[in-house]
């Protein structure tokens, strides 16, 4: 009787019940940062490479799998994938494990500091032959990487509780409107501050792992800025790190693409940011509102074609004379795609659900999906515990809202041209999409 006593009282000071749900669960990180000098991405303005390393850039692997289902989230701090980077992986992983395509899930935090991914952006630059070499041999070793990962967390799985709930941080703003406001104009200002937290604690008390998101630009640093690092979000998930020694810190970026960080422009901003939503997660992670996760997972994956307006190439025959040679590179990918006869008038859109228990679902959207996504999803789904994910999968342009599409800008419009997309996406692309999450939330249940 003793001995049972000594037992309880153990398991209960490590905050574990063997009543409580677990979940056999895999982790493992690797260092993606490149050799400096590289070439950065997600500004048009830069005219150098890197010229430092601030902090570390990594890719992280979460297996979660019970006896029925397998899910492997994979987050990168990275500007985002390619499609070719996403499907080559995930084509390796289905030999190499057996993990179908809907099991396994990327997201990318989107840091403005972080290597260019070959293709995405190629329009922002035009390198010589040898700088493309630099470029492209990246991408490649990424690839390696991003498979050693995955199989390093499949292979050292352990059984965890698993804890949800959410939180919020209150340092994103809407760009668009910030932007209007400044030219005396006034524009809808929708921002999403939830942040989703989910904790993973072993049999002996230690908290494995620590996944969190939030839907803000990792646009602290600026174009001026040429030293590596992850900025707002590599800042929290190191502070997180830190405090919790035996935490592994994962980073889901939600539907930021009209979300800016503000204040923004130096390195202690960005790591001022980071650290207010990393307070904000480990408050959290130790009190006592996380609830436990059941032990049932789902998920889906799905694909959707959105349609871009039609664009004649005269029109791209002309912007061949313009002086802006972003405008130039993207008529030549479009002329030699029309004279190749390939399709240029849609794109294969990826749409991917995950549930944990009743506790936790996440929608998953390819590329810079506007906030709007979260906020009516979440509306329309008020008891799902929802959270919309973007940059996942791939990163191909920005996914406009029906409003944004019709207030035009960057997000709507110019921002295609450093995409190299035709151009716009035709009235209706909301409505293809929400349909898509609605079939997708059926699925997942």
């Amino acid at each position: 009787m003793k001995i049972r006593l000594i037992v309880f009282l153990y398991w209960a000071t490590a905050g574990i019940c063997f009543s409580q749900p677990t979940m056999q669960i895999g982790i493992a990180k690797i260092n993606i940062t490149p050799k400096s000098p590289a070439f950065l991405t997600g500004y048009a303005n830069r005219d150098k490479p890197s010229e430092g390393v601030l902090h570390d850039l990594w890719a992280k692997a979460i297996v979660l799998s019970n006896q029925k289902e397998k899910m492997i989230i994979v987050t990168t701090d990275l500007l985002g994938l390619s499609h070719q980077v996403s499907e080559e992986v995930a084509e390796k992983i289905q030999v190499k494990l057996g993990i179908e395509r809907r099991q396994l899930m990327f997201n990318s935090s989107h840091t403005h500091s972080g290597p260019m991914i070959w293709p995405s952006l190629s329009v922002i630059s035009e390198y010589s032959p040898e700088d493309q070499k630099i470029v492209s041999e990246y991408t490649q070793v990424l690839v390696d990487k991003l498979i050693t990962v995955i199989v390093n967390a499949y292979e050292h799985q352990e059984p965890m509780q698993v804890l949800a709930g959410f939180t919020s941080a209150d340092f994103a703003i809407n760009r668009r409107a910030l932007a209007a406001k400044k030219n005396g104009l006034s524009l809808p200002d929708p921002i999403d501050h939830e942040v989703p937290v989910i904790k993973f604690m072993n049999h002996s008390g230690e908290i494995k792992a620590v996944l969190f998101g939030y839907a803000c630009h990792n646009t602290t640093l600026t174009g001026n800025n040429y030293l590596i690092n992850g900025d707002y979000a590599g800042f929290a998930q190191i502070e997180i790190e830190k405090k919790i020694p035996t935490a592994t810190a994962f980073f889901i970026l939600g539907c930021a693409g009209d979300q800016n960080p503000e204040p923004r422009g130096t390195v202690d901003l960005a790591i001022k940011h980071g650290n207010s939503l990393a307070n904000q997660v480990i408050n959290l992670v130790n009190s006592n509102e996380l609830k436990p996760v059941k032990n049932e997972i789902q998920s889906h994956f799905s694909t959707i074609p959105l349609k871009f307006k039609k664009v004649p190439a005269t029109d791209y025959q002309k912007d061949l004379q313009s002086p802006d040679k972003f405008i130039q590179r993207r008529a030549k990918l479009m002329l030699e795609a029309y004279n190749k006869g390939w399709n240029t008038e849609t794109y294969t859109y990826p749409i991917q659900g995950i549930r944990l228990g009743n506790e936790f679902r996440m929608i998953a959207l390819g590329g810079e999906v506007v906030v709007d996504y979260s906020l009516r999803t979440k509306k329309e789904f008020p008891d799902k515990h929802i959270f919309v994910a973007g940059y996942s999968n791939e990163v191909m342009c920005y996914i406009p809202s029906e409003r944004v599409l019709k207030e035009g800008g960057y997000e709507a419009d110019s921002s295609m041209i450093y995409y190299g997309m035709p151009g716009p996406f035709e009235k209706g692309i909301e409505e293809k999409i929400m349909e898509a999450i609605y079939l997708t939330i059926k699925k997942i249940k």
